[in-house]
């Protein structure tokens, strides 16, 4: 999935296709598939006015991977659905974010692993939250001035995880999920499928497997990419 605009990340390429230690950020999440899965079939969802410019950069970096290109749609849903419409056969599917190029092939090995074996139907990678988490509610005085304040809900993190891609379903499963209407409560892959019954089951994922959204995180993923033993930690151990 690489169709978005990254506008947080404010550069003048949308961040899918800033380079990464000399490499487009795409580029790199690709490979990894690729190292992890040799014969798997790749789908590039982008925006439509950057096709040409992809396949002009994939040749100027000898990045020889077939791939077929879709464009996107209006919301991550409804681009993740046009891609959904051209796998035509029975398969393991794994929606992975084009702006995460930190994973690790072992965890993409594990994760089709356990799919393949058909112990699961829709598998995603978890990760527990390490921070106290406050609820806080936007409070509005008369002056019209907003303040945060603190909310008497409680929230217990050790029932808190947050989700990551790649999110691997078995391709029936996932295409009559996205055969719903768009709702807006539709934030990942697996939202879409709880809500059409889709049974899930979970994977510890890794710290470092993080999205790429503002410059900070670019900038921890340079530093992360330039030093390979530091990511020997990425696997997160609650």
């Amino acid at each position: 999935m690489a169709a978005g605009s990254g506008v947080r990340m404010g550069a003048s390429l949308p961040k899918q296709f800033l380079e990464l230690a000399g490499k487009p950020v795409l580029q790199r999440s690709m490979e990894i598939f690729l190292d992890a899965v040799p014969d798997i079939q790749v789908i590039t969802v982008l925006p439509k006015e950057y096709f040409t410019w992809w396949k002009e950069k994939c040749l100027a970096m000898n990045f020889t991977c077939p791939q077929l290109l879709v464009a996107g749609g209006i919301t991550r849903f409804h681009s993740v659905r046009n891609a959904l419409l051209r796998i035509r056969e029975e398969a393991i599917v794994a929606i992975h974010d084009g702006v995460r190029p930190l994973v690790s092939p072992e965890l993409l090995e594990r994760m089709f692993v356990r799919m393949e074996s058909g112990s699961c139907r829709g598998l995603i990678p978890v990760i527990p939250s390490v921070d106290t988490l406050k609820v806080l509610d936007w409070k509005e005085d008369a002056a019209g001035n907003r303040t945060l304040s603190l909310s008497d809900e409680t929230v217990d993190r050790n029932r808190i995880w947050g989700a990551q891609t790649p999110q691997l379903f078995l391709s029936e499963d996932i295409r009559a999920a996205y055969s719903q209407p768009y709702d807006t409560a539709f934030t990942d892959d697996a939202s879409v499928a709880v809500k059409k019954g889709i049974p899930l089951s979970f994977c510890l994922g890794e710290r470092y497997n993080i999205k790429l959204t503002t410059p900070e995180d670019f900038a921890l993923a340079e530093k992360l990419q330039a030093n390979p033993p530091f990511r020997n930690f990425r696997a997160y151990n609650p």
